[in-house]
């Protein structure tokens, strides 16, 4: 596959360094787009750093954040104004900002522009070098876009809310792209099991995927689980019988719930997984075994070293690289796409039902403490008691657990992004645009912008619906209309 981009350069320091580097990037077998994304560029002018006219495009349309591609952005002025027009750029996908300054951004501006949407920073030094940088990194994000969109990603770890995006794109590239040691932490119900077997399927390794509940670990077999047994080694040993090391050589070892492991046993562990081999209970000879060791756990293994019931020594070797699935409540934008998923399951035909708005509002709003697990139980209660043809209603809730009131809104979602928002030191008039724009945005897709459809659920007429569209596209301010 072509690699390409678009590219724009923000203030007049950044135009001749853009033109040295499209050379180069071409030469290094990275195309520059033609054509101008108008209502990117607009945004980033009103912004109040000026725009060069270098093309813009939307590339390969695969922009791991927002699927609109891949872009590189010219920074030549240090001044406030530059986050906010970078932080509009990255909304038209991966953002990956060149420091053109006369004088290095300083460190604060540089965090800024991680925190508007820039996937990093790189400083100029020449157009060779640079375009070499930008090549490399276009190369990863490309495999990393075509493994989450592949069927064993989206098939196991379902959701598009940012927080969720944000994790399995770590997922894939510490699975994909490295042999670390992962820690997987987070409340019951969030997925852990799920993430381990991705690990598994997208690490390559030839062996098996061994999981092992360390909660299951009695004090009398726990060695014979962990390390197998030689034939007599203990009453009941009648034949030999190979443990979790042995069975993980050459693929990954899944530790389930690993800080309930007490601590001789913890130490024992360490020693495997420093030495790459071990011994039988009741045998003299070491036994090789390489595998990638993957564990999770719900409790709180920091707290746990401090208390001094979980060795620190291994905490560091199994934390190398660490995840945390967010419980329900952080991704709720996930919870509809969930239900699909799991009416899809359940269905023998795999077509899944359609929901009725008091069902949809029944489903957004309830709370799930045992998260997607709990959801999927609630889903699966939904379609067993549902008959028929046509789309689950309101009589398809169990009584004990029918609504008696209506959910209250604004709720604590909508307030913390109002909250945010206002920290940020957003104006009312700002809030207000952005709300009604992303509104309008998800209820297009959600209806595949279909604008009569849209218009009904927003509560306006089409015509009003299509003039503010056309504003959007036009970058022009909602007011003027």
């Amino acid at each position: 596959m072509a690699l390409s981009i678009w590219m724009q350069a923000l203030g007049q320091g950044a135009v001749k360094s853009a033109s040295a580097l499209r050379t180069a990037l071409g030469t290094a077998g990275v195309a520059v787009q033609d054509g101008v994304n108008a209502p990117a560029r607009d945004t980033a002018a009103r912004g109040g750093v000026p725009t060069s006219g270098m093309d813009m495009s939307m590339g390969m349309g695969t922009g791991m954040g927002t699927g609109k591609g891949f872009g590189v952005v010219l920074c030549g002025a240090g001044d406030t104004r530059l986050v906010p027009a970078v932080a509009a750029l990255a909304l038209e996908g991966t953002v990956l900002a060149v420091d053109c300054a006369a004088e290095p951004l300083p460190p604060d501006t540089v965090w800024a522009l991680l925190e508007a949407g820039a996937t990093d920073l790189l400083p100029w030094t020449s157009a060779e070098l640079c375009a070499g940088q930008i090549a490399a990194r276009l190369q990863r994000w490309s495999a990393l876009q075509k493994l989450m969109a592949s069927p064993a990603v989206q098939g196991s770890l379902v959701g598009d809310s940012a927080a969720w995006r944000v994790l399995v794109q770590g997922v894939v590239e510490v699975a994909a792209f490295t042999q670390s040691p992962v820690l997987i932490t987070g409340e019951t119900g969030t997925g852990k099991d799920l993430i381990a077997q991705l690990i598994h399927r997208l690490s390559g390794a030839p062996g098996e995927l061994t999981v092992l509940d360390c909660t299951t670990l009695s004090p009398e077999l726990a060695g014979s689980e962990l390390f197998g047994h030689e034939r007599g080694a203990f009453t009941g040993a009648i034949n030999a019988r190979d443990g979790a090391f042995a069975l993980a050589d050459g693929g990954i070892l899944f530790l389930d719930e690993v800080g309930e492991l007490p601590l001789p046993l913890q130490a024992q562990l360490l020693r495997v997984i420093q030495e790459q081999k071990y011994k039988r209970v009741g045998s003299n000879q070491w036994q090789p075994s390489r595998f990638r060791l993957v564990c999770a756990t719900n409790r709180d293994l920091e707290a746990d070293v401090d208390a001094g019931t979980f060795r620190a020594d291994l905490y560091y070797r199994i934390a190398a690289w660490r995840c945390r699935p967010p419980p329900l409540r952080e991704r709720q934008a996930d919870i509809l796409p969930l239900v699909e998923h799991f009416l899809r399951q359940l269905d023998p035909k795999g077509h899944g039902r359609q929901l009725e708005p008091a069902v949809r509002d029944y489903l957004i709003t309830r709370d799930y403490k045992g998260n997607v697990r709990d959801l999927r139980q609630t889903v699966a209660r939904l379609w067993y008691r549902h008959t028929g043809p046509g789309p689950i209603t309101v009589g398809d809730v169990p009584p004990d657990e029918r609504l008696h009131h209506a959910p209250a809104w604004p709720d604590a979602p909508f307030r913390e992004a109002i909250r945010h928002a206002v920290d940020r030191g957003m104006t009312l008039t700002r809030i207000g645009q952005a709300a009604a724009d992303m509104a309008m945005r998800l209820v297009l897709e959600q209806e595949g912008d279909n604008n009569q459809r849209a218009a009904q659920r927003l509560g306006v007429t089409d015509r009003a619906l299509q003039i503010r569209r056309k504003a959007a596209r036009d970058g022009e301010p909602e007011g003027r209309h």
